[in-house]
């Protein structure tokens, strides 16, 4: 049960973070002006890298485990939250994008690392049976919960 309370923990930290990074750059961009697609356009990576991501994640953890897989999605999203904070106001637009788009990026990789590590580690830590379903809607659930 321990395990299992870490792994939501870590989990429901990674998605608050993850949440106010993504408003912060709508609200900083938002305030300069730019449009509902060119609001879109900034989470390109995001998505992209995420995609990619999902794709090795597997080998990945199954090569340097969950634990590793989940500590590195929790350090890179931790670098990505540092990273904005470097956005200088006096950059030009074009640059502040690419930054912005670089970090999402990184933040992307951070998502789903962080989710498959939680979400197979949960099918770990289940007991045998039918908890498994349980112990999976409970972490979903609660993430959906803390979100709102």
């Amino acid at each position: 049960m321990r395990a299992y309370a870490a792994v939501t923990a870590a989990y429901w930290a990674f998605m608050l973070s993850d949440g106010a990074l993504r408003m912060l750059v709508l609200l900083h961009f938002n305030g300069l002006g730019f449009s509902a697609l060119q609001l879109a356009w900034l989470f390109l990576l995001y998505e992209l890298a995420g995609i990619v991501t999902n794709l090795a994640a597997g080998w990945i953890a199954a090569r340097f485990g969950l634990a590793s897989t989940l500590y590195a999605g929790l350090i890179l999203q931790i670098a990505a939250l540092s990273a904005l904070a470097l956005l200088d106001p006096g950059w030009s637009v074009a640059a502040s994008v690419a930054f912005v788009m670089a970090v999402q990026g990184l933040s992307g990789i951070a998502k789903d690392l962080a989710k498959m590590s939680s979400k197979s580690a949960v099918k770990l830590l289940a007991p045998a049976g039918d908890g498994l379903f349980r112990w999976g809607a409970a972490l979903t659930g609660s993430k959906n919960a803390v979100k709102g």
